[in-house]
């Protein structure tokens, strides 16, 4: 428990803080999941246009520190080898 003015504030702003990174962390896999799932639809033009939507938020999450480089690098590259693959089929 925080005793003095200055732990309370931090205890506060801890709150908001992780309430706000949820709320990116879920952001972001929502935009992993729409490629995924045109993806899976079979709909290349579709895959790519929302690859290129959602490389800048992972980009910008990595850069914030919510997840890690390689993390979104992985993401990125596991992503764009699924749809090289759905335009070679």
């Amino acid at each position: 428990m925080a005793n003095n003015p200055g732990s309370r504030k931090r205890a506060r702003q801890t709150v908001k803080r992780r309430a706000h990174n949820a709320s990116m962390r879920s952001m972001v896999r929502t935009y992993v999941k729409k490629v995924v799932a045109q993806i899976n639809a079979g709909d290349y033009e579709a895959a790519k246009k929302a690859l290129s939507a959602a490389q800048p938020k992972l980009d910008g999450m990595a850069r914030k520190g919510l997840i890690s480089k390689n993390k979104a690098s992985r993401t990125m590259s596991r992503l764009s080898g699924r749809i090289k693959a759905l335009k070679e089929a």
